[in-house]
């Protein structure tokens, strides 16, 4: 009966452990993923987009993009992104399916090139990516 209880208290104590490192273990994935992907940078998306920055933050990887359009600010961040939100919901669901199956979280923020104004910002995670908005 002894060796059971022992091996329970055991198991017990390292399944509170097993969480900490799987955690810094994803910390240390996402700060050696951004250091690795930044030294690309900037690099051009498109026509009108540009990736400048990519910051490690926790168990979470940040992208900053900037937009170069002939569009004001105000138009820009007044526009309804229901669109490009689900188109980018779904690139990342599929090209980042690693880091989001293992609990590490990816935002996207999307900057006016000339004024530095916040257009839109989006967190994905795995949930996200199993129930997409429609």
């Amino acid at each position: 009966m002894y060796p059971i209880i022992l091996s329970t208290l055991l198991l017990t104590a390292n399944a509170s452990v097993i969480p900490d490192k799987v955690k810094l273990q994803n910390q240390n994935v996402v700060k050696m993923a951004a250091e690795s992907l930044s030294k690309e940078l900037p690099k051009k998306v498109d026509k009108f987009t540009s990736l400048i920055k990519i910051d490690p933050k926790g168990e979470k990887i940040i992208y900053t993009f900037e937009i170069n359009s002939t569009k004001s600010d105000d138009t820009l961040i007044k526009q309804d992104k229901t669109k490009m939100k689900k188109r980018i919901v779904s690139g990342i669901c599929s090209s980042s399916k690693r880091f989001l199956d293992s609990d590490i979280s990816i935002k996207y923020i999307y900057k006016s090139a000339k004024s530095k104004k916040e257009i839109l910002s989006l967190d994905v995670n795995k949930t996200l990516c199993d129930y997409p908005p429609e």
